[in-house]
């Protein structure tokens, strides 16, 4: 099974695939190319919601993952646009209807990746079978399982925190140092950040991890959306 790590970015998507037989890392400037991705590979670990609520403003798996990154990381955990409002043209527009539905507005961060939101939401909703092999998962908790169980001290902006989970990463993977340094030679940072890529490749690590250990979701009985897309952060 061909695994993969895909993470957004300035130009698109970053992906990365950390498997033996199909090691590689492609940036994703385009929908089509995502959704060709989307079909190539068979466990994808994706860093972006999937499975919106109707009215609550907090999905509860963001409300756990919170819980376990803990406060140093909790602004890191964004809530997405109920789905009422994700179709809608304009940000005042979306807050406005989250605002009348929850009595919360949509935050600017989570507007700006709705973008990113409802591109994969359109794809899962066409394609029923990607959704057996497209799942949401966050970097931070990932790195938190790599690191111990302990979340790490420096943020992902910092170079010490950068450097600390790049460490982690070539711990486990022969393929990251040299990932790491040809994206950045290849790529502008208007194109990939730094903290892009590790993201990527920890999301990498933990698909191709996923095909020989359970797969574990917070929460550990996760509801479904109104579309049955399940609402659960993923990991191993």
């Amino acid at each position: 099974m061909k695994t993969v790590g895909i993470d957004g970015c300035r130009a698109g998507w970053i992906a990365i695939s950390l498997d033996e037989e199909n090691a590689g890392y492609w940036l994703l400037e385009s929908d089509q190319e995502l959704r060709e991705y989307f079909e190539e590979f068979d466990r994808i670990f994706i860093d972006i919601p999937i499975g919106l609520a109707e009215a609550e403003n907090v999905r509860t798996c963001d409300e756990k993952l919170r819980e376990v990154l803990g406060p140093d990381y909790q602004s890191s955990v964004f809530n997405p646009p109920i789905r009422p409002a994700l179709y809608a043209p304009t940000y005042a527009e979306a807050s406005m209807i989250s605002y009348e539905t929850t009595g919360k507005k949509i935050s600017t961060q989570a507007w700006n990746i709705t973008p990113n939101i409802k591109v994969v939401d359109q794809f899962l909703q066409d394609d029923e079978d990607l959704r057996e092999k497209v799942f949401e998962s966050h970097p931070e908790l990932l790195f938190q399982k790599l690191n111990g169980g302990n979340s790490i001290l420096q943020k992902k902006a910092t170079k010490k925190g950068l450097r600390h989970r790049l460490s982690l990463l070539k711990d486990q993977s022969k393929f990251a140092d040299d990932f790491f340094r040809d994206i950045k030679e290849e790529y502008r940072r208007n194109q990939v950040d730094e903290d892009d890529i590790v993201d990527a490749m920890v999301l990498a690590l933990f698909a191709l991890r996923s095909l020989d250990e359970d797969l574990k979701t917070l929460p550990e009985n996760p509801p479904v959306d109104s579309t049955g897309l399940e609402m659960a952060i993923h990991y191993v």
